[in-house]
């Protein structure tokens, strides 16, 4: 008797965890499906960055490129676009 009463007692108990189960069973798809849209696409703020570490990279070997003349007494390369200066 005491083992069917723990039994039963204990159902709400396991309900409670199956339901989660199944709450995360239902909505593993959805946050998968989210997750590769945001791997698949490049925010605004991303492409930005990766613009001006272009911008930089740029900059940093013009920059050598000039040194290096100056050093060799030639003239100077052209900047590579208007943020060098």
């Amino acid at each position: 008797m005491r083992i069917c009463f723990l039994a039963v007692a204990a159902l709400p108990l396991l309900s409670g965890c199956i339901v989660e189960r199944a709450v995360d069973v239902v909505t593993l798809p959805v946050k998968a499906g989210s997750k590769a849209v945001d791997l698949a696409t490049t925010s605004e703020e991303e492409r930005d960055a990766k613009f001006i570490r272009q911008l930089r990279k740029a900059c940093e070997q013009w920059e050598d490129a000039v040194r290096d003349a100056r050093r060799d007494d030639r003239d100077p390369p052209p900047p590579p676009n208007g943020a060098c200066t």
